[in-house]
């Protein structure tokens, strides 16, 4: 159940004792004339205020949430009969009752012990449900500190000896200074900015997220001298500027095929990424060649993590309208595809 009693929690006893007020004021009256009837209804009300906060904030934490069940019950029962005494034996003694044949004290018995009996329930079951309520809101707090966390790991994924293997690439070329040397600074000045300023956004452009792919595959090819099969297909640009998107979810997907294809290591590997937009929603697929020998593939053991954050952060955000598939292909290759409703 989602969490949507803030305000009741809140509010729950002063809801309770304005049906409580009005309930006394009208089983009173058949008894009591104005004004000991304002009298009588006022010392009754201050009475069940000390009931009710006895049973809600001693008896049920010390005994029904410690699973004390018995003694529970008997203290509450307890607190039924002793306040109900102390009404009966007080309230005709301080104020001048009316009894007859019709207003009987039999009446204003069975007056006493419902009232008595609803302020103990009722403190009894908003006492209990207030813990239900706190655990609820524990959880929720928790499942968002969950999901800010996969959004920070996602955030967090681009590998860091990856780009200080740049800047090594990048210091040792400067000794010859090449168009390949100021194409790397550039490329390693837009994924930097990428990974300070646009991943501490709530959204981001498509557009810029596929940015900071471009310049990872750019970086990437320039370690490799241009020779690494990596396809990026991309249609209806001019859209990517108007859809928003969590920062990371694409590039964390492409981060895992580069991880898990072997592009650089073995012969033959490769990754193609394509996205378009088709029937009002937008779709992003990565088929990407597999690792012939697991050992040549750096952080094998942390095989999925990406994709169980990417799934918590599309939960989070595009909760019943999007597809995630990621997969084994035909001919031993890999597929991840991602379709979002817009």
């Amino acid at each position: 159940m989602k969490y949507h009693w803030g305000f009741l929690l809140r509010f729950q006893h002063v809801f309770f004792f304005l049906g409580f007020i009005t309930i006394t004021f009208f089983t009173e009256n058949y008894f009591l004339d104005v004004p000991e009837l304002i009298w009588s209804v006022l010392s009754v009300i201050i009475f069940n205020i000390g009931i009710y906060y006895l049973v809600y904030y001693y008896l049920v934490p010390q005994f029904y949430l410690s699973n004390k069940y018995p003694e529970f019950i008997l203290y509450a029962l307890i607190c039924f009969l002793v306040s109900s005494l102390f009404r009966i034996l007080l309230e005709p003694a301080v104020f001048k009752m009316n009894f007859n044949e019709t207003l009987s004290n039999t009446k204003f018995l069975y007056n006493v012990y419902t009232a008595q009996g609803i302020v103990i329930l009722t403190a009894s079951f908003l006492g209990i449900t207030k813990d239900k309520f706190l655990i609820e809101q524990d959880f929720k707090d928790l499942g968002e500190e969950k999901d800010q966390l996969h959004l920070d790991l996602l955030k967090s994924k681009l590998n860091p000896h990856f780009l200080l293997n740049t800047l090594n690439n990048i210091y040792a070329k400067s000794f010859q200074p090449s168009e390949n040397t100021s194409e790397s600074i550039l490329q390693l000045s837009k994924l930097l900015q990428y990974v300070i300023y646009d991943t501490n956004r709530e959204s981001i452009s498509i557009a810029q997220e596929f940015s900071s792919i471009r310049a990872l595959i750019g970086l990437y090819q320039l370690k490799f001298n241009n020779l690494l099969d990596i396809t990026f297909d991309v249609q209806d640009e001019e859209a990517l500027e108007l859809i928003e998107i969590p920062p990371s979810i694409f590039l964390t997907l492409f981060e895992n095929a580069l991880k898990h294809s072997a592009i650089g290591i073995e012969t033959e590997s490769f990754i193609k990424v394509n996205y378009t937009i088709q029937n009002n929603e937008f779709l992003f697929e990565i088929v990407n060649s597999v690792a012939k020998k697991k050992t040549l593939v750096n952080d094998v053991n942390n095989h999925g993590l990406g994709n169980e954050a990417v799934i918590s952060i599309l939960e989070k955000y595009y909760a019943g309208i999007y597809t995630f598939v990621s997969g084994a292909a035909a001919n031993n290759n890999y597929q991840t595809m991602l379709k979002i409703k817009l």
